[in-house]
Order: structure tokens, then C-alpha cells, then sequence
């Protein structure tokens, strides 16, 4: 029994106070007494006890309504309750196992029999206290499964939409960027068609002439080819994104694939670009990029994407943060993505940031699931806490933080170059 416990004796006899309290102690017990029902219950509640012994005959407040009252308050309510009486008929055992006691000890009591009783007591409550919170435990742990599994879903359903999204898109985007050249070709072809009318105007017919005189030849013929110059740019772009699209939320198979890390990284940077531009009076972020020559590697490059997005946009916000904290920067806001291989059968990855940084508190439970440090509706608490079991659990690598408080904070992440 651990030092700040004890043993709480309820008797209205001396005598008994006495015998019992020198047996207990001489067994190893704490122990404290009451000579009554009602400081017994006053005392309880400043101090609950580990066990108590209770005597059902007592002036004043009986045992039993001792025993109704402590039962009926939830601080004292799990306390074990020994009755001690020479009343040993079946009703009153009945009666005091009815208001919850746990034992009944006959007067006059063998002292070897109360501590045998008390220990066997003692040890149940340890037994019921460990249960009880291996089912809390156990039940939160079930809740935190159940989250992972629904924002798991949710993200798969995500990815599924996004990626039939990218395909829809890739017909008519091809059908842009195959028609554009020929489209350029025929506008040089009038261009050229247009300059030779505007060298012969006098030979023209007057209606001909009157429609370039109201029109500005000369700018459309400057301007046309900086209009399709600017399509074929912006059709170059959205082909980008729609294959970054497909490559994010491609669906990982039962096995894994060998796959590109830089193509997943930045497909998640390209993919989050609008929020790396400058936004009012915030700067852009910049993006460093350190790459190495890697070896593709054997995963699932589904959920890599997703650990890539979660990191990158939990910076992104911590640089966010940081700039509404101060509206000033001493440095640019950045986003650092450094890769090597670290030995001939595993690779690094360090994701670093100079936002507002954490502390060793934060970073301690920061791969928890349902932990989060922001704001009720901005954050799930869930991205970094699946990103953890998709690099340990789902590819046997390894995952960690370091973070200095308004410095910034670096991701870690070494991976298995084949399963």
C-alpha cells in the first residue's frame, strides 16, 4: 500500500480502537480512526481512505447509514467497507452487502482474520483500480482508431475525387495543348495575310478599307501572338497541376511500388503553390530544394504524398504564424527540403522551416493522435499522428522533430530504399 494511504477503523469502543489499530500497524498498515459515523464521513471526505472498517452498532448514526451516506457521494462511493458486528444474522449481512459493503467480519474478531480480509480487499481494489483504467485506456485508444480510420476514408474518398477530377481534366487539357500550335500557325498565316492588306490598301475595295480603318491593325498584329503565348503558358500550367493531381492521389496497390521522391515532393509543392505566394503585406515563402541523386524506392507513394503534405502545410502555417506574430521578418519566410542517401539501403529527408517553432512539451506529443495546437476547427490533431504510422508502421522507417521556439522546426524522416 503506498505511504499516503491508509486504513480508516470506525468504532465506538476503545478497546477495539485500540487492538485493532496496533494489529494493522504492526502488519504494515497506515491507520486512522473515528469513534463515530459522523467524523468518520467528515474525515473521509478531507481524506479518503484505502479501506474501511466499519462497526454497524454505534450512537448517533448507525453503521449501515454510515455506509448509505459515503455510497451515495462519488468521491467515497468506491471505497471498500468492511462491516464489523456481532449482529450475524442473515438479514443484516444481506442489509449491509445491499448498501454496498464488501465483507462482513463477525465480533469478536480473530485480529490474523481482519488482516487476512483487509490485504484480500486491498488487493481486489488494486486489481479493480488497474482494470478500470486499462478499459479507459483501451476505449481511447479504440476512439483514437476509430478517428484515424474515418480521416483515413475521408482521405482515400479524397483521393479517388481528385484523382477523377485530374482525369476529366487531362482530355480536355490535351485537346488545348495539342490544338494550340496549329492554332499559332494559322494565326501567323492571317498575320501575314493582314500585313499584305495593309501594304496594298489603296488596291482594296473601299468596304475592306473602311473596316481596317476603324480597326487597330497594328495592335491586334502585336498583340494576337502575346495572347496565345500567354494560353500556351497557362494550358503548360494546369497540365502541371493535373498530373501533380494524379501523381498526389494515385491509389496505392496491396504491394509496393517503386517510386520517385522528388516527383511526390514536388507534386505536394505544386499542389499547395497558392498558399507558398505572397498574401497582402505577407511575402512569399521560399522554397529551398537540396536534392541529391536518390534511387526510387520501394513504397506507397499515395501515402508518402500525404506525409509530404501534412509536414509542408503544417509549415506553411507555422510561417503564417510567425508573420502575424510579428508582420516583420529579420529573414525570408522559408521552407527548406533537403534530401540524401544516408547509407546504401536507407534515405533522408529533412523538411525545415523557420517559423514559429515549438516547445520540448509540444514536440513530446506531437506525433499523438487527436493532439493539436491549433485553433477548435483548423486542425484535427490527426495529420501528423498518420503521417507517423505511415513512415514507421506502414514502411519501417523512422520519423522525428526538433524545434527551437520562434527559431523553427525540422522533420526527419529516413525510409527503407526496399522493403
Amino acid at each position: 500500500m503506498p505511504n499516503s494511504e491508509f486504513i480508516l477503523i470506525v468504532d465506538d469502543n476503545p478497546t477495539n480502537l485500540s487492538v485493532l489499530s496496533q494489529a494493522l500497524k504492526s502488519a504494515g498498515f497506515a491507520v486512522r480512526v473515528a469513534e463515530d459515523g459522523e467524523s468518520a464521513i467528515e474525515l473521509v471526505q478531507h481524506k479518503p481512505p484505502a479501506l474501511i472498517l466499519l462497526d454497524v452498532q454505534m450512537p448517533g448514526i448507525d453503521g449501515f447509514e454510515t455506509c448509505q451516506k459515503l455510497k451515495a457521494v462519488p468521491l467515497t462511493q468506491n471505497i471498500p467497507i468492511i462491516f464489523m458486528t456481532a449482529l450475524a444474522d442473515t438479514e443484516n449481512k444481506v442489509k449491509g452487502f445491499s448498501l454496498g459493503a464488501v465483507d462482513y467480519i463477525p465480533k469478536p474478531f480473530e485480529q490474523a482474520e481482519v488482516i487476512a480480509r483487509v490485504r484480500m480487499h486491498l488487493q481486489l481494489k488494486q486489481l479493480t483500480d488497474n482494470l478500470e483504467q486499462r478499459v479507459i485506456e483501451r476505449t481511447a485508444a479504440l476512439k483514437q482508431a476509430q478517428v484515424q480510420l474515418v480521416q483515413q476514408e475521408k482521405l482515400s474518398m479524397l483521393g479517388q475525387l481528385v484523382a477523377g477530377v485530374a482525369h476529366e481534366m487531362n482530355n480536355p487539357i490535351s485537346c488545348i495543348v495539342s490544338n494550340l500550335p496549329p492554332a499559332q500557325e494559322y494565326v501567323a498565316e492571317l498575320a501575314k495575310i493582314l500585313e499584305l492588306c495593309q501594304q496594298n490598301y489603296e488596291q482594296l475595295p473601299a468596304v475592306i478599307q473602311n473596316t481596317i480603318a476603324n480597326t487597330d491593325l497594328e495592335f491586334l498584329l502585336e498583340d494576337l501572338p502575346k495572347l496565345l503565348n500567354s494560353m500556351e503558358v497557362s494550358t503548360v500550367r494546369i497540365q502541371d497541376i493535373s498530373v501533380s493531381l494524379r501523381n498526389f492521389a494515385r491509389a496505392d496497390t496491396s504491394t509496393k511500388v517503386k517510386f520517385d521522391i522528388h516527383q511526390g515532393i514536388d507534386s505536394t509543392l505544386l499542389i499547395l503553390s497558392h498558399r507558398l505566394k505572397s498574401i497582402g503585406a505577407r511575402p512569399e515563402i521560399q522554397i529551398i530544394k537540396q536534392y541529391d541523386t536518390l534511387p526510387k524506392i520501394e513504397c506507397y507513394p499515395g501515402q508518402l504524398n500525404q506525409v509530404f503534405m501534412n509536414i509542408l502545410a503544417n509549415a506553411i502555417d507555422a510561417l503564417e504564424d510567425v508573420w502575424q506574430a510579428k508582420q516583420q521578418v529579420d529573414n525570408s519566410l522559408t521552407i527548406k527540403i533537403c534530401t540524401e542517401i544516408l547509407t546504401p539501403e536507407s534515405i533522408k529527408i529533412r523538411i525545415s522551416d523557420n517559423g514559429i517553432g515549438m516547445t520540448e512539451e509540444v514536440q513530446q506529443h506531437i506525433f499523438d493522435s487527436l493532439f493539436t495546437t491549433k485553433a477548435v476547427g483548423k486542425g484535427t490533431g490527426l495529420g501528423l499522428a498518420i503521417a507517423h504510422q505511415i513512415i514507421v508502421e506502414k514502411h519501417g522507417g523512422a520519423i522525428e522533430v526538433h524545434s527551437t521556439p520562434n527559431q523553427g522546426t525540422e522533420f526527419i524522416i529516413i525510409l527503407p530504399v526496399e522493403d
